[in-house]
């Protein structure tokens, strides 16, 4: 943890591992799984989007590696049978699951809190909380069962430290902040298990395009400058190291 800065991924990082990546089909999501797969791994493209994810699987494809697997689904409508869907299906085509990056994300954009509907609150939560937490647990036998796991999900500094006008959002993320350490003191006996969460900070992705319209995108940094930090807590160099919130923009 204090080299990561200094942190030089080995080749063959990932090799025989199997990744689900959610919301694979831009910005942080689509870098996570190109580089998850030139690092060695076989990678679950998550997304809303088909052809969003063929893009994506075709850049993998490119690179030589082993093939990806396209699941679209959409968390905004799923229900509890859904989620067992997606864990049976990787399950019986895969055999075997190495980690989860939770990249999905949903806001409306800042509003005050006076503004949120129930049906807003319900939608944000279910993207940016319950889905993840869901797939965490019925995913769980596969996790289990290998040798070396990892679960990454995906905060934000609003939701690290709250903040006005980014309302349901903000919640959701502390939430997922809560739900990491609560989940790695659950697995303290577990040591093939681990999760963490990363805070990506100001990056040029398609989020932060809606949520920051003004700003100089050419100077923010872009997804691929994060994914030393994203191959650390993925692979096995971080095995023991769980529970860590982990801001992007201080290790790169």
């Amino acid at each position: 943890m204090n080299n990561l800065k200094n942190y030089q991924a080995d080749k063959d990082l990932l090799s025989e591992r199997v990744i689900l990546v959610t919301g694979a089909g831009q910005g942080i999501g689509r870098a996570a799984a190109i580089a998850y797969a030139t690092y060695g791994a076989t990678i679950i493209l998550h997304g809303r989007k088909v052809e969003k994810l063929e893009r994506v699987y075709d850049d993998i494809q490119a690179l030589g590696r082993e093939e990806a697997i396209i699941f679209p689904f959409d968390f905004e409508k799923a229900v509890e049978k859904d989620f067992q869907a997606i864990a049976d299906a990787i399950a019986s085509q895969l055999g075997r699951l190495d980690g989860i990056l939770h990249n999905a994300a949903f806001t409306f954009g800042p509003m005050p809190l006076e503004n949120h509907t129930l049906e807003q609150w319900q939608l944000i939560m279910q993207v940016n909380l319950l889905a993840p937490a869901t797939l965490n647990r019925v995913c769980l036998p596969l996790l289990k069962a290998s040798s070396d796991a990892s679960i990454i999900m995906t905060s934000d500094t609003h939701g690290h430290e709250p903040s006005a006008y980014w309302g349901g959002f903000a919640v959701a993320k502390a939430g997922v902040e809560a739900l990491v350490k609560i989940q790695s003191q659950e697995w303290e006996l577990l040591p093939n298990l681990r999760i963490n969460a990363l805070i990506p900070g100001p990056v040029h992705s398609p989020q932060r395009t809606k949520t920051h319209p003004g700003e100089i995108k050419h100077l923010l940094l872009q997804p691929q400058d994060l994914m030393r930090t994203y191959l650390f807590f993925m692979g096995p160099d971080s095995r023991g190291v769980s529970g860590k919130v982990v801001s992007c923009q201080d290790v790169r």
